[in-house]
């Protein structure tokens, strides 16, 4: 499974999503091995990840990737709203997790 954080450079923003993310799996203590990256949401393709996590304004930028694989973040800086779509992905695949 991959997870990919995105926005609109691709530098700061996407790169602290993937480290709350890891920093996330880490702390339900996740064995499964899940890659986590980060992007600039030009070079992203709908087999790029399983998901992808963006703040709401790129959704649209987005076209390209089923619904279903968008995680729409409000706040990129909410770990605590990253860590529920997190945990409720991890829910939806079986992933035993904290």
């Amino acid at each position: 499974m991959k997870f990919l954080a995105v926005c609109q450079s691709g530098l700061g923003s996407s790169f602290m999503v993937q480290m709350n993310i890891q920093s996330i799996l880490k702390d339900e203590n996740v064995k499964e091995d899940i890659q986590v990256d980060h992007s600039d949401v030009g070079s992203v393709g709908a087999d790029s990840a399983d998901s992808f996590f963006v703040e709401a304004t790129l959704q649209s930028a987005l076209g390209s990737i089923p619904e279903n694989k968008v995680v729409l973040l409000k706040s990129l800086i909410d770990k605590q709203e990253v860590r529920n779509h997190v945990n409720t992905i991890l829910d939806q695949e079986n992933i035993e997790h904290d």
